[in-house]
């Protein structure tokens, strides 16, 4: 049976912190609109900053739907299961903000220790969440899976697309595909 907790306490932080990858779901305020869920990693681009509050370095991407979304509505659901050890899922609904680089508090956010890509022209945005239910289920469905490791393909991606397309590539690729949802929903100017 599920439980909800009051905070994230010092056992939920450890707990997330032994976790693999986290996903983070959205949606937009339309009925008919499109739902997203998002798997994230690594880990460590998410940090618990107290007990009611997370932040997560968000990268350049295919799309931005999690960044319209927010800016749209403010809903977020952050939801973390184990695929290793005890069965558990918890799930961390809020509302979120997006905090973008040249914002004075981006770089105060970064100072925590997010693990961050190798080029630092990756970086998008730090989704800050907060939270205002925590809550864990059994999580009896979800499959024992193996970790690996993290896979190399988005920071060789970005050094590629650095590497042909300039120093400004990765602004450029946003412009191009980050500018707004799949729903016309606006998230990067």
């Amino acid at each position: 049976m599920g439980r909800i907790y009051e905070s994230i306490d010092g056992h939920l932080r450890k707990w997330i912190g032994n976790q693999s990858m986290f996903f983070v779901g959205t949606a937009p305020a339309a009925a008919d609109g499109h739902i997203n869920v998002s798997p994230k990693g690594p880990m460590g681009s998410l940090q618990i900053l107290d007990d009611h509050t997370v932040a997560y370095l968000d990268i350049v991407g295919s799309g931005a739907e999690t960044i319209a979304h927010i800016r749209e509505n403010g809903r977020v659901i952050v939801m973390f299961c184990a695929f290793q050890g005890p069965p558990r899922i918890l799930r961390l609904h809020g509302r979120g903000e997006v905090v973008l680089p040249g914002d004075p508090r981006f770089d105060e956010l970064l100072a925590v220790g997010f693990t961050e890509p190798e080029a630092p022209e990756a970086r998008r945005a730090i989704i800050v969440v907060h939270v205002q239910r925590v809550a864990d289920s059994c999580g009896y469905g979800v499959p024992l899976l193996a970790y690996e490791g993290e896979r190399p393909h988005s920071d060789l991606s970005t050094a590629k697309r650095l590497r042909v397309e300039g120093p400004d590539a990765m602004r450029t690729y946003e412009a191009k595909h980050n500018r707004e949802s799949i729903d016309g929903l606006p998230a990067l100017s």
